[in-house]
């Protein structure tokens, strides 16, 4: 195959997605087109291309970032390799505005791009950024958390972008484009050693078939030890320690081009993990300690909170299982009764589940826990995608036409046992509440075991055992949408670009509901008012106040995983929704040197359903508290209008580029996801308001060598007055939301120079600020995270050729202690407890080539 033919097949296919290398090779020679798409390192004393080359796909079609009116980061694989960016949640080093956090499991990872993400662990609830690998839609943040593997970029586009990728999403998007594969042979390797006993290898291997036939493999193996220290008490648990580590996968990729204007790739690839993950450490111990410590028969809870110690409690596992497999296969095709149009097909299968175990009340007393297991609790999707894509180009018009369609399958079980200890620490935590409401000594406060059992009029330790709830949720969704997006070259300078989506969405639920013993842990005994209000009597409480406390005392006793009232339920919920989204921009280049737009984009995120049990006062989910089960768990759409105004600058003869863009946003039915001590309840906020600035710096200095990009992102949001009916969200109308610091910002240095004969040497220095926030999305006060900044560095001896290389890396070198999440300790009034942040680590990199 000569150079040219290579060259019209590389060109057809990057019309359509541009999967063929990194942008500064855009303008390579014939030598790299006969390389297969791949740039090799500048040689000794050569400089880079220079960075107004960078090319992005933000629009589905091949584009120089500094003409694509959206604001936008791209991600180099070496800008990558350099912060030990391995997966989705370590982009946050890189991007200003993004945030990546993880809670009970790192499969529920949130992405947040402008304080704006999905909050907790409800898999009803679609993400607010989307992620897309290799142009596959991946159904939820958690879902595309693994190891990218060989990439040749990664964008990370801000504001809503459901136009053309896949799914809609409100708040952005991270787009991965894994490295195709060449038609050279080329072996690479690395191996890892580091602290906390980690290590890992990964090797790649990409060979020709043919002169029309490439392929590529990729495996990666990495374990560490865990994160934090585990107080097991007695146990079952036996392991002491937490977020570990056991990571491996696979990917296969395979190029074909039979004809000049076709081009097929086809993905295959599997992931796994088994881990134990995620214990949390307490922030604030509450006055229900005291008696976890009790039961426990020792110090159930740490005694003073210090999360600087990355201390858990935690008497029994947390093991998490995850499986991710999948194949995708794309085809560019250069249709001859089109002219100079491309048809694109993308068809993927994905299948990914995760099981899962978790002490709920994260001490060491044997309260209640979720245990692992399949069809105990999990959470799985499978997931059918098919895209098809038409792209032309005439003298005035890039234009584009698509259609897309999912089918998703999503199976979540949940189950919970009661401990031991559940029945005697509600019945202390009850009657101590109820006393702290009286005078001294009013209230008979002795042998308070029974309370719960008089109450429910049944023998002590038999009022909740074993089995909780155990629950089977299964949902369908299937998305349709028609799509195009086209840009009008009304002048030289004056560009115009309209999108519009027209998306039909239907999803289905089956909750099937039940307790396995029977539902007793809420008896006929404690729905009974007059039953509960004698028990009252019998610890003194006064008569005239027995009406009002019997309320508060059912539904402390009848919380939802033992209320009988949801035992033997079968229930099924439809909702369909079709809707209207889209974009106008207009962009305007003054010179070469500074191109500015405008844009109006109007974003849409689906509705769903609450996967959890939900009860309320009138069994509505618009209720107050109450024991009452609600049968419909639905919330609406999430919609955005978003308007931008932005700047595009290229200094420096091409190797200065600093872009900068004022955002306004406004949320409606905003989709916020609440841990309310018992379940998660997604409600629909009216409003949220966000306005701000984005500044990106990309800067090849006049240094030899020497690189420096960074970020910043200003930022102002607050939720709407309205007032909501939950007492758990009283601090919300008027305030900034969690999850949103004021600044946000990032910046790294490279500097690389060769020495000696064949010698190069590379020091790359990276810092991330992040401004004080809240961590939880009712706004607590104790969930308050102070400003903090994360220091990365690594320097990197090897050789010219970079046929080997020698790396000492660090991560969090000041050891950094922050929270992620912060939340309420479940059933225990007072006491908040944090999913923490990775601490100090380092370590040693030995990379091979060939």
């Amino acid at each position: 195959m000569n150079g040219n033919t290579i060259h019209r097949n590389l060109l057809a296919a990057s019309v359509a997605l541009a999967l063929c290398g990194f942008a500064t090779t855009a303008l390579a020679d014939d030598a790299l087109q006969e390389d297969g798409g791949q740039a090799p390192p500048p040689a000794s004393g050569e400089r880079a291309a220079t960075l107004d080359t960078l090319i992005v796909t933000a629009q589905k079609r091949e584009e120089a970032l500094q003409d694509v009116p959206i604001t936008l980061s791209v991600l180099s694989e070496q800008l990558l390799q350099d912060a030990g960016a391995r997966d989705i949640k370590e982009l946050q080093h890189l991007v200003s505005g993004m945030s990546v956090t993880s809670t009970a499991s790192e499969s529920q990872t949130t992405v947040r791009l402008r304080g704006i993400g999905t909050v907790g662990d409800n898999p009803g609830l679609e993400s607010s950024v989307g992620v897309v690998i290799d142009g596959v839609y991946r159904p939820r943040n958690g879902v595309g958390f693994g190891d990218l593997g060989p990439v040749e970029r990664v964008e990370v586009l801000k504001g809503p972008q459901g136009t053309v990728f896949g799914k809609n999403t409100s708040a952005g998007l991270v787009n991965v484009v894994t490295r195709a594969p060449s038609y050279n042979q080329s072996v690479e390797a690395e191996v890892t050693a580091g602290n906390y006993g980690l290590f890992g290898v990964a090797a790649s291997y990409n060979d020709a078939l043919s002169d029309t036939a490439a392929f590529s493999l990729y495996g990666v193996k990495r374990w560490r030890d865990g994160f934090l220290d585990v107080e097991t008490g007695a146990g079952p648990r036996t392991s002491r320690e937490d977020n570990n580590l056991d990571f491996h996968g696979l990917r296969g990729q395979l190029l074909l081009e039979p004809t000049d204007g076709l081009r097929i790739r086809m993905i295959a690839d599997y992931a796994s993990r088994s881990e134990e993950c995620c214990a949390s450490v307490t922030t604030t111990r509450g006055p229900t300690a005291d008696i976890v410590d009790a039961l426990a028969g020792g110090e159930g809870v740490i005694p003073v909170p210090d999360p600087s110690r990355r201390l858990a409690y935690s008497n029994d596992i947390t093991r998490q299982s995850v499986e991710d497999k999948g194949w995708s296969v794309q085809v560019d095709w250069d249709t001859p009764w089109l002219g100079e149009a491309t048809l694109t097909s993308i068809t993927a299968m994905r299948d990914w589940i995760n099981l899962n175990s978790g002490d709920l009340d994260f001490t060491t007393a044997p309260i209640w826990v979720r245990h692992y297991g399949a069809g105990e609790n999990d959470v799985g999707f499978e997931t059918f995608s098919q895209e098809l894509r038409l792209t032309g180009s005439t003298d005035k018009v890039d234009w584009m036409v698509g259609a897309f369609y999912a089918d998703e399958d999503l199976v979540r079980n949940d189950s919970i046992t009661m401990g031991s200890a559940y029945e005697p620490y509600l019945s202390i935590a009850l009657l101590s509440n109820i006393a702290a409401a009286f005078p001294p000594g009013l209230v008979d406060t002795s042998n308070p075991f029974l309370f719960l059992s008089q109450a429910a009029g049944r023998p002590y330790g038999t009022t909740f055992v074993g089995g909780g709830s155990h629950d089977h949720f299964e949902q369908n969704a299937r998305s349709m949408a028609l799509f195009t997006n086209n840009v009008w070259h009304a002048t030289d300078a004056l560009d115009v670009t309209i999108g519009a989506r027209y998306t039909d969405e239907r999803k289905q639920l089956r909750s099937q509901l039940s307790n396995p013993n029977g539902g007793i842990g809420c008896a006929n005994g404690l729905l009974n008012p007059a039953q509960v209000g004698a028990a009252l009597a019998g610890r003194g409480v006064p008569g005239p106040y027995i009406a009002d406390l019997v309320p508060t005392v059912i539904g402390y006793m009848c919380l939802p995983w033992s209320n009988v009232m949801h035992h033997g339920r079968d229930t099924w919920q439809e909702r369909d929704e079709k809707e209207w989204s889209g974009s106008l921009r207009v962009s305007y280049r003054w010179s070469e040197a500074l191109m500015t737009y405008v844009s109006a984009a109007r974003g849409y995120k689906a509705g769903g359903f609450n996967l959890d049990r939900v009860q309320s006062s009138n069994g509505l989910s618009s209720g107050g508290a109450g024991i009452t089960p609600v049968d419909d768990t639905s919330f609406p759409g999430e919609f955005v209008d978003s308007y931008e105004l932005g700047l595009k600058s290229t200094l420096a003869g091409g190797n200065l580029l600093l872009n900068a863009s004022l955002f306004q946003q406004t949320f409606t039915d905003f989709q916020l996801n609440s841990f309310l001590g018992t379940s998660y309840v997604v409600r629909s906020i009216p409003e949220l308001k966000s306005r701000g600035l984005d500044l990106d710096l990309m800067w090849q200095t006049p240094v030899d060598g020497l690189s420096v990009q960074g970020g910043a992102t200003w930022l102002d949001a607050q939720f709407g007055d309205d007032l909501l009916p939950d007492a758990d969200l009283v601090l919300l109308p008027g305030a900034t939301p969690g999850f949103m610091p004021r600044w946000q910002a990032n910046a790294s240095l490279t500097y690389e120079w060769d020495f000696a004969d064949r010698m190069l040497a590379r020091v790359y220095l990276g810092a991330r600020y992040t401004g004080e926030h809240n961590t939880g999305s009712d706004l607590d006060p104790q969930k308050l995270q102070d400003a903090y900044t994360v220091v990365d560095a690594r320097v990197v001896l090897g050789s010219r050729d970079r046929r080997w290389a020698v790396e000492l890396w660090g991560r969090n070198l000041t050891d950094e202690t922050y929270s992620q999440v912060g939340f309420d300790a479940p059933i225990q009034t007072g006491s908040w407890n944090a999913f923490l942040g990775a601490p100090r680590t380092y370590g040693v990199t030995l990379r091979l080539m060939y």
